[in-house]
């Protein structure tokens, strides 16, 4: 690496694999450490110490779904939570939701830069950790650049040796990134994928290496006291710190839905499943900090399935059923249950689905439907939303093997109450007379 100094400016050379980074000392220098072999000597940096807030954000890798992408954020929520605890000063932005593998609908308008408020109540989220959404950041901001990012990835030997360690360090881009520098030499550096939005660059992208759980983040962004503005892309690399325990399940329970969907789905289960909170023992306090333990949650007359298909079809074909598997698998838990009414949260085409119902005559089969206005405004995420919120309120549920849906929906269920025995249920593959059962992951108050 190679330092010049020259009189009113400082500028920085740095080669990480192909990335050449040039920074000026009067908009933004590097605080030497761990990271940096620059001197201290004639270097006069400027810190954000006048400034009431800085903030941490964040991006997933793009295939990634969205129930994945819920995860991800308890991962920075929770590390963001302690990092802002200890002075107040930081804040997390929520990334707007683009267009995921599952968002196929061609009659909904945009499905990019969507808001966290379109499909969750952020005020519930700001009792667990102090979240802004993006378009209130650059409000607050006043800038769309970005001070540090940092792109994480596993390090090359991360799983052949079989050994835990916690580290991290900068290293050269396994992968290439998604961003590049501005050959125009504008403002901020590098340009590239930010959520989607044009106008935002960077000041400096660097790769680094990272293994260990995610409040192991904080150790950089100490390093790192100049920088008003850090994100850490493909934020899925970070674990979460403890899986399952009080911490864990407060994030969790924060994450309510946006009550406009939480009314949908209550209006559809009271018209078409003679199902109502007051009734089903699913009432909840207005302020998920008010909840208490409960157990014994009797839950609306109805089997609620979750039926993936697509990609699992063809991704998992021993453990997902056929068509014909599946209704067979649904009539002996509808005749168990002694009910006669099932609900069936799927992706699978129209056709699919209408054979599905083909083979299960002489039970009421339901699926959500919703108007072209309901689809228009909350958009494929949020039609998905609100099949977990009627899964979630069932007398029975039983989910599809290793899907991330099923989970957040046994979550879900678990936050109101319902019996083990109830909730972690999955169908089995053609053939298997028996197969494992989920995961049993009890909440913890």
């Amino acid at each position: 690496m190679a330092v010049h100094l020259f009189a009113g400016e400082c500028i920085v050379f740095a080669i990480w694999s192909y990335i050449i980074i040039t920074v000026k000392a009067d908009d933004f220098c590097q605080i030497p450490g761990e990271y940096s072999e620059q001197s201290s000597e004639n270097v006069d940096c400027q810190t954000y110490s006048n400034y009431r807030f800085r903030y941490i954000l964040y991006d997933v890798n793009p295939p990634e779904g969205f129930n994945l992408r819920r995860d991800v954020y308890m991962r920075i929520a929770r590390f963001v939570r302690k990092l802002s605890g200890e002075d107040g000063s930081w804040k997390l932005v929520l990334p707007p939701w683009t267009k995921l593998y599952h968002w196929q609908s061609a009659d909904v308008g945009k499905q990019s830069q969507l808001p966290w408020r379109l499909f969750f109540d952020v005020a519930s989220l700001q009792k667990f950790a102090p979240v802004v959404e993006m378009d209130e950041f650059l409000k607050e901001y006043d800038s769309t650049t970005i001070d540090e990012v940092f792109v994480l990835q596993h390090y090359k030997d991360a799983f052949k040796t079989g050994k835990w360690e916690e580290k991290y360090e900068i290293q050269p881009c396994v992968d290439e990134p998604r961003y590049r520098e501005r050959a125009d030499g504008g403002a901020g550096g590098f340009s590239g994928w930010f959520w989607g939005l044009p106008d935002v660059t960077a000041r400096r992208v660097r790769c680094l290496s990272f293994h260990g759980h995610a409040s192991q983040l904080q150790d950089t962004v100490q390093l790192h006291p100049h920088a008003r503005t850090i994100m850490f892309d493909h934020a899925e690399v970070a674990l979460h710190d403890a899986f399952g325990d009080r911490l864990y399940w407060m994030a969790r329970r924060s994450m309510r839905f946006a009550p406009a969907l939480r009314r949908i789905a209550a209006e559809f289960r009271e018209e078409h499943l003679n199902s109502t909170d007051e009734a089903d023992g699913t009432v909840r306090p207005d302020d998920w900090t008010a909840e208490t333990a409960v157990t014994g949650t009797k839950g609306g007359p109805y089997l609620a399935v979750h039926l993936r298909r697509k990609d699992f079809v063809w991704g998992r074909p021993k453990e997902v059923p056929s068509v014909i598997g599946a209704a067979a698998q649904i009539k002996a838990h509808l005749d168990k249950l002694e009910m006669c009414a099932v609900f069936i949260a799927t992706d699978a085409p129209e056709e699919e689905f209408e054979e599905l119902k083909s083979h299960l005559t002489g039970y009421k089969v339901f699926h959500y439907r919703p108007s072209s206005a309901v689809k228009k405004r909350h958009k494929d995420g949020g039609i998905a939303i609100i099949d977990q919120i009627i899964c979630s309120h069932a007398r029975f549920f039983v989910g599809t093997y290793e899907s991330t849906f099923s989970f957040r929906i046994q979550e879900e269920r678990e936050i109101l109450g319902f019996p083990p025995e109830t909730t972690f249920n999955r169908l089995c593959g053609d053939g298997q007379k028996t197969c494992s059962k989920p995961s049993v992951w009890r909440i913890v108050f």
